[in-house]
């Protein structure tokens, strides 16, 4: 059997375009999907919720699962490559049309070498931040500023105040706005746009002007 697998993660983004690029790509290749799983929910919701656990139920050896992208699997590099195992153990092949190089339905090797590398990217680049993070706390304490909200403060909570203290360490640190707004957008429901996050951090994080 094959599946087509779609899954979008904020209203921006189209179930559609997936959709169209799965079968121009089956089309082109001569393959017929029997079912698609098609979902709008965030990356961060379990497996069993974005339906993950099903295909691993209903596919078996010789299976062949279609998505667009490796990113439409998981919501970290860790996650993905452990499902990419998990695929590979049930014998189920693995096409991603907007990374083909990635595919575990031709090259094998060359596609669990490229997974490979990617992990170590990911992983080296989480403890980069994690280090500079630190770094940057303790160059703050030692300058003497104070990060959080301070006391008197107004009590209403908005999207980004649950994050603004990370928000602070991160520039602190050197990183971008638009990484920045990329880290933080990861962890809401529903992303903000630049111009929101900008007048945010003009009026509430002073590292950032």
């Amino acid at each position: 059997m094959i599946f087509g697998y779609i899954r979008v993660s904020t209203e921006q983004q189209s179930l559609q375009n997936q959709k169209h690029k799965i079968l121009e790509y089956a089309q082109q290749h001569k393959l017929l999907i029997d079912e698609f799983i098609e979902l709008e929910i965030s990356s961060k919701k379990s497996q069993k919720e974005r339906k993950i656990d099903i295909l691993l139920e209903k596919m078996g050896t010789g299976d062949i699962l279609i998505c667009t992208e490796l990113s439409r699997l998981g919501r970290n590099m860790l996650e993905i490559l452990n499902l990419v195992e998990k695929f590979n153990q049930h014998k189920i092949k693995l096409i991603f049309t907007n990374q083909p190089e990635l595919s575990t339905n031709q090259n094998e090797a060359l596609s669990a070498l490229l997974l490979a590398i990617y992990g170590y990217f990911a992983q080296t680049e989480r403890e980069i931040i994690s280090e500079r993070t630190k770094q940057g706390l303790l160059a703050a304490r030692a300058m003497g500023k104070t990060l959080g909200r301070p006391k008197g403060a107004k009590n209403k909570t908005r999207i980004l105040d649950p994050h603004k203290e990370e928000i602070a360490r991160l520039f602190i640190i050197g990183v971008s706005q638009s990484s920045v707004l990329k880290i933080i957008n990861a962890k809401l429901v529903k992303p903000i746009s630049m111009t929101a996050f900008r007048y945010f951090i003009s009026n509430n994080i002073v590292s950032a002007t």
